[in-house]
This record gives structure tokens, C-alpha cells and sequence, in this order.
């Protein structure tokens, strides 16, 4: 079951969820690999990719060209957003997604127009402006992310997802919860129903889904067209590929067991460290390394996430995943 974006095919509606200092280009080159419709960037301050800050930069390895990735950018001013978007469509960017459910208090806490996030529906007017301004920039597709308003008194995503349909926003994304609950209590499936009734371009449902069963729950409950994930895919980079097999019938992932599977986290352990440097890789990696050995012998786990040399973590990864396998000290 494909999506249309426009002129954009996404193979399949199972994406992957942007997370902050986790859905790197490294992580995302091997989710898209194992097979995923969409794989979103982290988000990128529109202002800061303009100026060329470092950080920024470095979040900017985006796998621009490549036909499943798109590029997010949060910003609380028009002029920022729409050079950043096309900056990043000069670099080849597919699709441009606009960030407007981020609830981190330093995103959102800025005063009047210059929040950003989530808080930009407290100003349906003000948003509206940041998605023109984004649309009339490029020629590529331009999505949407967002939840379900500010908090229980302020569930505008139904008027706010027509106003960005109208303005030319080729598909939306919804969180299931408001702001104010940041990632507390449970995603609201249900209420994203509201979105998908109010507009004719697809609506993808995120928050909580984690496998198959959640993200068919998901679907019944709010009849989006697809699912976005997030922490589901944390080491489990084919999970988003398991789940596009067994609700919509694309081809089966080969899942990596025993020497395969250290084979793939040996390599993505390399790929960070590639992308970031050792020193800052080998912190960056820890955290990937976690979820990977989350049922390895503890003393063998310690080890590994504590080792300050690559040689060394490559060295024991084949003991922690086949504990009958031996490895010379």
C-alpha cells in the first residue's frame, strides 16, 4: 500500500518518527536499507542551517538525494523557513517536513511569534504563514508534523490540518497527545480520526506505536492512512519493515540473528563513528549499543558500554550476541 505525495511514492506507510540525537543519518540509512516508506530527519533550527552553525551543520548530513528521506525544519519566522527549506531542496532534499509538534520547553517556550514547535498552534495565523511561506519556496513536498493541540482546551489539529491542506501541505502528520502532556498517559488514537475526516491528503498516526498490534490498533482507531515510529525502531532498525509486511503486505525483512546481526551492529557502530568522530561517536554510539544488547550477559553488556576503544567494543559485540562463541581476552 504505497503513498502518493504528490509526485513523491513513498513504498510504504510505515515512517520513521524524527528523534533527537537518535534518528541520525547512520540510523537512518539502516532503518531505510531494512525498508521504510519515509525516513525524517532530526530537526534542524531553520535559522541555524541558514547561518551554517556547527550544530546545525552536523544535523545537516541529511542523505539529501535520497528518494525515502525527508528533511525537518522547525522555526518561528517565515523568511528563516523558507530559505532553509530551500536551501535544502538545492542540496537535493525530496521532502521538506515542518516541525510543529515538538513540546521541549526550549523549542516552545519563547514569547508571541517566536516559539516554535508545538506552540505555534496556539497561533493557527502565525503557522499558517511559516507553511506558506515554506510551500511557495520549493517545488518539492511539503509535510506537516504536529499533535493534537496546545492542550485539552485547545484541540485545533482538525482546523489547523485544512488550513495546511489548503495551503498546499501534501500530507500531516499527529501525534496523539497535546502539548501539555508531553509523552505522558497514552496516545490518543481516536482523536486523530478527527484530522483524517477533515481533509483529503494522507494522515499518518504517531505516538505509542511500537509493532504490528499497536500499529493496527492504531489504524482502527483513527483510520489513518499509515504510522509513524519512533522508539519501536531503537535496535530494531528492521521494525518499521516487519510492521509494512504484516499489515500491508510488502516483502518480508531479513531479520539478522547471530553472527549477521553482529556483522550490522559492528557496522552501524563504525557508521557513527565515521559520521561523528570517535570521542563524540563513541558517546553517540553507547546509546544505540544499550538497546542492541538490552538481553546480553550483564557482566559482557558493562563491558561493551563502557569501553573507551572501538577495537575493544568490536572485539567482544560477537561473545555478547552468541555467548558460546569464545573470544580471546
Amino acid at each position: 500500500m504505497p503513498l502518493t505525495l504528490r509526485d513523491t511514492l513513498l513504498t510504504s506507510p510505515v515512517l520513521l518518527a524524527p528523534l533527537a540525537g537518535i534518528t541520525d543519518l547512520p540510523f537512518r540509512t539502516l532503518v531505510a536499507r531494512f525498508g521504510a516508506g519515509l525516513v525524517v530527519s532530526e530537526m534542524i533550527a531553520s535559522q541555524e542551517m541558514v547561518q551554517a552553525k556547527p550544530s546545525a551543520r552536523e544535523k545537516a548530513e541529511l542523505g539529501l538525494g535520497a528518494a525515502a528521506t525527508a528533511v525537518q525544519l522547525a522555526g518561528c519566522e517565515p523568511v528563516w523557513m523558507a530559505e532553509a527549506a530551500r536551501m535544502a531542496e538545492a542540496d537535493g532534499a525530496r521532502i521538506i517536513d515542518i516541525n510543529m509538534g515538538c513540546p521541549a520547553k526550549k523549542v516552545t517556550r519563547s514569547a508571541g511569534s517566536g516559539a516554535a514547535g508545538s506552540a505555534l498552534m496556539r497561533d493557527p495565523d502565525h503557522a499558517l504563514r511559516l507553511i506558506e511561506a515554506v510551500v511557495s519556496a520549493v517545488k518539492v513536498p511539503v509535510t506537516l508534523k504536529m499533535r493534537l493541540g496546545w492542550d485539552d482546551s485547545q484541540r485545533n489539529a482538525p482546523a489547523l490540518a485544512q488550513m495546511a491542506e489548503n495551503a498546499g501541505v501534501a500530507m500531516i502528520t499527529v501525534h496523539g497527545r497535546t502539548r501539555c502532556q508531553f509523552y505522558k498517559g497514552r496516545a490518543d488514537w481516536a482523536a486523530i480520526g478527527a484530522v483524517k475526516q477533515a481533509v483529503r491528503i494522507p494522515v499518518i498516526a504517531n505516538g505509542d506505536i511500537v509493532d504490528a498490534a499497536t500499529a493496527c490498533s492504531a489504524l482502527k482507531a483513527s483510520g489513518a492512512d499509515g504510522v509513524m515510529i519512533g522508539r519501536g525502531a531503537q535496535g530494531r532498525p528492521w521494525a518499521l519493515a516487519e510492521v509494512a509486511h504484516r499489515l500491508f503486505g510488502t516483502p518480508a525483512p531479513h531479520v539478522p540473528q547471530g553472527t549477521a546481526l553482529g556483522d550490522m551492529i559492528g557496522a552501524h557502530y563504525e557508521a557513527m563513528l565515521d559520521f561523528y568522530g570517535s570521542t563524540l561517536g563513541l558517546r553517540v554510539a553507547r546509546k544505540h549499543l544499550r538497546w542492541y544488547l538490552d538481553g546480553a550477559e550483564p557482566q559482557m553488556r558493562r563491558a561493551i558500554l563502557t569501553a573507551d576503544d572501538p577495537a575493544t567494543v568490536l572485539h567482544l559485540l560477537p561473545c555478547a550476541l552468541n555467548p558460546c562463541t569464545s573470544v580471546a581476552a
